[in-house]
């Protein structure tokens, strides 16, 4: 993966314009390490966007909780009910959510008093069934829009298409 050379005057499109290609390579490479591409892909969009916040949620075997995987942030809600926040919301309703105020947003789950707007996009596996959201917060309002959706769709798209991404998705559990 190359660091990113954008210009300021490098629009939002021009810059995933940018990115999409190397993400694909990226992802192409090491296909059986779906955690580990998580980690990249969340790295990549941080260190792109500056974004305050950027990771993912897997659905948890009981398909009722949304559990923490791979981010980069701050410290992070590591359970989230389906239906709940944004993030809980955005899969139940299998949408993409983008909310330009949080503070507005009914039911909105502080895992950081910072975060003022937020996209959460569902992930799929290849039989259309949602395994996970990516979430992405920042500190400014109204910091998303169609752009941000679009673009960020095609990138859980990718990983869906590039990834072997595990038909459910499991909580982390650590070996006693």
């Amino acid at each position: 993966m190359h660091n990113f050379h954008f210009t300021p005057e490098s629009s939002k499109s021009e810059k995933y314009a940018t990115l999409l290609p190397q993400l694909q390579m990226l992802l192409r490479g090491d296909a059986d390490l779906f955690v580990a591409n998580l980690a990249n892909v969340s790295a990549v969009l941080k260190e792109a966007f500056g974004w305050f916040w950027v990771g993912f949620y897997l659905v948890d075997k009981t398909q009722e909780n949304l559990i923490l995987n791979a981010f980069q942030g701050t410290l992070a809600c590591t359970r989230i009910a389906k239906g709940r926040g944004v993030c809980g919301q955005a899969w139940a309703q299998n949408r993409v959510m983008i909310v330009p105020n949080v503070n507005e947003h009914p039911d909105h789950i502080a895992c950081s008093s910072l975060s003022q707007s937020e996209i959460v996009l569902p992930l799929y596996n290849r039989h259309g069934q949602i395994i996970g959201v990516l979430d992405v917060d920042d500190t400014e309002l109204a910091q998303f829009d169609e752009t941000d959706a679009e673009y960020l769709s095609q990138i859980c798209t990718m990983l869906t298409r590039e990834l072997n991404v595990p038909e459910m998705c499991q909580p982390l559990v650590a070996a006693v």
